[in-house]
């Protein structure tokens, strides 16, 4: 079992920056891929970017490439999420994910743990 707590959204100008964390319990984070999703009003949930078991790789959506750092600290069980750039399209609310398996945390956007979510808002 896992659980996850976002943390960090909060409002911010256009070509702002914004860092998300994710904190996790659990003794076997390290066995886990983490992504993140997000959900604006109106619109499905998408995959935001993800990243493995040991941090080592990372992989991100067209439309955050460039702009998003996604790592992860497995001694703090913490995943964090840097965001630059920020534009309005960002808007929405942002959640962690996890799962052991790297391709159903991807392609299927199905991942076995979610955390709660946290709003992020980027407005002039």
């Amino acid at each position: 079992q896992v659980q996850l707590v976002e943390s960090g959204g909060g409002t911010v100008q256009p070509g702002g920056s914004l860092s998300l964390s994710c904190a996790a319990s659990g003794r076997t984070f390290s066995s886990y891929v983490v992504g993140w999703f997000r959900q604006a009003p109106g619109k499905e949930r998408e995959f935001v970017t993800a990243i493995s078991w040991n941090g080592g790789t990372t992989y991100y959506a067209d439309s955050v490439k460039g702009r998003f750092t996604f790592s992860r600290d497995n001694a703090k069980n913490t995943v964090y999420l840097q965001m630059n750039s920020l534009k309005p399209e960002d808007t929405a609310v942002y959640y962690c994910a996890a799962d052991p398996a790297w391709v159903r945390l991807i392609r299927t956007g199905t991942p076995d743990y979610w955390g709660q979510g946290t709003q992020v808002t980027v407005s002039s």
